[in-house]
């Protein structure tokens, strides 16, 4: 099964839909919460190129993107894929 990080805070809608895709899909993830840590989110913020907004999701260390990327990703029939590589 693929490494599957996803940054996030506590009361975040689409952080919730992400995660349960994810979950649906069977796949194993890493939450990490940015709320009120400065340290994690300033990480978020460099892996995911410039992006401010959770969630922020990698799989494999490859920066997939927010909820709506990973979405489309499942609607193009490639999320599958990456979860298994």
């Amino acid at each position: 099964m693929a490494k599957v990080e996803i940054y996030s805070t506590q009361v975040c809608p689409y952080c919730v839909r992400a995660k349960d895709l994810l979950t649906r899909k069977g796949a194993n993830f890493t939450e990490i919460r940015v709320d009120n840590n400065d340290t994690l989110r300033a990480s978020m913020i460099e892996r995911a190129g410039g992006r401010r907004s959770v969630p922020q999701i990698f799989i494999n260390d490859q920066h997939i993107g927010g909820c709506d990327d990973l979405y489309a990703l499942e609607q193009a029939n490639k999320l599958d894929a990456l979860l298994q590589a």
